[in-house]
Protein backbone atom coordinates (compact mmCIF):
# COMPACT_ATOMS: atom_id res chain seq x y z
CA UNK A 1 0.00 0.00 0.00
CA UNK A 2 1.17 3.69 -1.03
CA UNK A 3 -0.05 6.95 0.57
CA UNK A 4 -0.10 9.78 -1.68
CA UNK A 5 -1.09 13.79 -0.22
CA UNK A 6 -2.53 15.30 -2.86
CA UNK A 7 -4.11 18.81 -3.78
CA UNK A 8 -7.62 18.73 -5.61
CA UNK A 9 -9.18 21.70 -7.27
CA UNK A 10 -12.04 21.32 -8.65
CA UNK A 11 -14.05 23.66 -11.26
CA UNK A 12 -17.01 25.09 -10.29
CA UNK A 13 -19.05 22.92 -12.93
CA UNK A 14 -17.87 19.60 -11.50
CA UNK A 15 -18.23 20.74 -7.76
CA UNK A 16 -21.83 18.67 -7.80
CA UNK A 17 -20.79 15.42 -9.29
CA UNK A 18 -19.60 12.40 -6.89
CA UNK A 19 -15.98 13.09 -8.22
CA UNK A 20 -14.22 11.78 -4.44
CA UNK A 21 -17.01 9.09 -3.78
CA UNK A 22 -16.31 7.35 -7.26
CA UNK A 23 -12.23 7.67 -6.25
CA UNK A 24 -13.58 5.57 -3.27
CA UNK A 25 -15.53 2.76 -4.30
CA UNK A 26 -13.92 2.43 -8.18
CA UNK A 27 -10.70 2.59 -7.22
CA UNK A 28 -10.36 0.84 -4.25
CA UNK A 29 -8.88 3.75 -2.13
CA UNK A 30 -8.59 4.94 1.34
CA UNK A 31 -8.84 8.69 1.79
CA UNK A 32 -8.72 11.10 4.79
CA UNK A 33 -9.26 14.45 4.55
CA UNK A 34 -6.46 16.92 5.54
CA UNK A 35 -7.87 20.26 4.41
CA UNK A 36 -11.48 21.23 2.30
CA UNK A 37 -12.70 24.29 0.80
CA UNK A 38 -15.63 24.08 -1.03
CA UNK A 39 -17.51 27.61 -1.66
CA UNK A 40 -21.01 27.02 -3.91
CA UNK A 41 -19.94 29.23 -6.35
CA UNK A 42 -16.66 29.01 -7.40
CA UNK A 43 -14.07 26.12 -7.65
CA UNK A 44 -13.71 23.41 -4.56
CA UNK A 45 -10.19 22.74 -3.12
CA UNK A 46 -9.65 19.08 -1.47
CA UNK A 47 -6.16 17.91 0.19
CA UNK A 48 -6.44 14.45 1.11
CA UNK A 49 -4.30 11.63 1.90
CA UNK A 50 -4.90 8.54 -0.36
CA UNK A 51 -4.06 5.19 0.13
CA UNK A 52 -4.13 2.14 -1.69
CA UNK A 53 -2.21 -0.07 -4.41
CA UNK A 54 0.51 2.29 -6.98
CA UNK A 55 -1.84 1.12 -9.44
CA UNK A 56 -5.33 2.26 -8.06
CA UNK A 57 -3.45 5.36 -7.31
CA UNK A 58 -1.97 6.12 -10.33
CA UNK A 59 -5.77 4.93 -12.29
CA UNK A 60 -7.50 7.02 -10.50
CA UNK A 61 -5.70 10.07 -10.06
CA UNK A 62 -5.30 9.87 -13.88
CA UNK A 63 -9.33 9.68 -14.23
CA UNK A 64 -10.19 12.44 -11.65
CA UNK A 65 -7.87 14.45 -14.24
CA UNK A 66 -9.76 13.54 -17.33
CA UNK A 67 -12.91 14.78 -15.14
CA UNK A 68 -10.77 17.84 -15.39
CA UNK A 69 -10.03 18.19 -12.41
CA UNK A 70 -6.40 19.63 -10.57
CA UNK A 71 -4.49 17.01 -9.47
CA UNK A 72 -0.93 17.97 -7.92
CA UNK A 73 0.81 16.71 -5.30
CA UNK A 74 0.82 18.53 -1.95
CA UNK A 75 4.41 20.22 -2.39
CA UNK A 76 4.71 22.86 0.70
CA UNK A 77 4.81 21.91 3.95
CA UNK A 78 5.54 23.21 7.40
CA UNK A 79 9.09 22.95 9.32
CA UNK A 80 10.40 24.37 12.43
CA UNK A 81 13.50 26.41 12.52
CA UNK A 82 15.08 24.56 15.48
CA UNK A 83 17.61 27.76 16.39
CA UNK A 84 14.68 29.70 17.13
CA UNK A 85 12.07 27.54 18.50
CA UNK A 86 11.86 28.75 22.24
CA UNK A 87 9.50 25.99 23.27
CA UNK A 88 7.24 28.26 24.28
CA UNK A 89 3.88 25.76 23.11
CA UNK A 90 2.04 28.77 21.48
CA UNK A 91 1.89 26.73 18.37
CA UNK A 92 -0.02 23.54 20.30
CA UNK A 93 -2.86 25.22 20.78
CA UNK A 94 -4.04 26.07 17.42
CA UNK A 95 -2.85 22.38 15.78
CA UNK A 96 -6.34 20.76 14.46
CA UNK A 97 -3.82 16.75 14.15
CA UNK A 98 -1.97 17.49 17.19
CA UNK A 99 1.18 17.28 15.07
CA UNK A 100 3.11 19.86 17.71
CA UNK A 101 3.03 18.72 21.55
CA UNK A 102 4.66 19.01 24.44
CA UNK A 103 6.53 16.73 25.59
CA UNK A 104 5.50 15.80 29.14
CA UNK A 105 9.14 14.97 30.31
CA UNK A 106 11.37 17.44 28.54
CA UNK A 107 8.58 20.52 28.42
CA UNK A 108 9.84 21.14 24.87
CA UNK A 109 7.45 21.36 22.21
CA UNK A 110 7.59 18.11 19.66
CA UNK A 111 6.89 18.46 16.33
CA UNK A 112 5.49 15.31 14.06
CA UNK A 113 5.66 16.34 10.44
CA UNK A 114 3.63 13.09 9.33
CA UNK A 115 0.45 14.24 11.13
CA UNK A 116 1.25 18.11 9.74
CA UNK A 117 -1.36 18.98 6.89
CA UNK A 118 0.12 22.08 6.13
CA UNK A 119 -2.71 24.16 7.71
CA UNK A 120 0.01 27.22 8.55
CA UNK A 121 -1.69 28.19 11.85
CA UNK A 122 0.90 27.50 14.04
CA UNK A 123 2.77 29.68 11.68
CA UNK A 124 0.23 32.74 12.20
CA UNK A 125 0.69 31.46 16.15
CA UNK A 126 4.30 31.81 16.66
CA UNK A 127 5.73 34.96 18.16
CA UNK A 128 9.38 33.77 17.57
CA UNK A 129 8.52 33.12 13.82
CA UNK A 130 9.92 29.39 14.39
CA UNK A 131 7.44 28.11 12.04
CA UNK A 132 7.97 28.31 8.52
CA UNK A 133 6.56 27.13 5.31
CA UNK A 134 8.90 25.50 2.89
CA UNK A 135 7.66 24.94 -0.53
Amino acid sequence: METRRVVLRYPRQLLDRPITSQLIRDFHLEFNILRADVTQDSEGLLVMGLTGTKGNLDKGLRWAREQGVSVQPLSKEVVRNEKTCTHCGACINVCPTDALVIDAETREVQFNSNRCIACELCVAACPYRAMEVAF
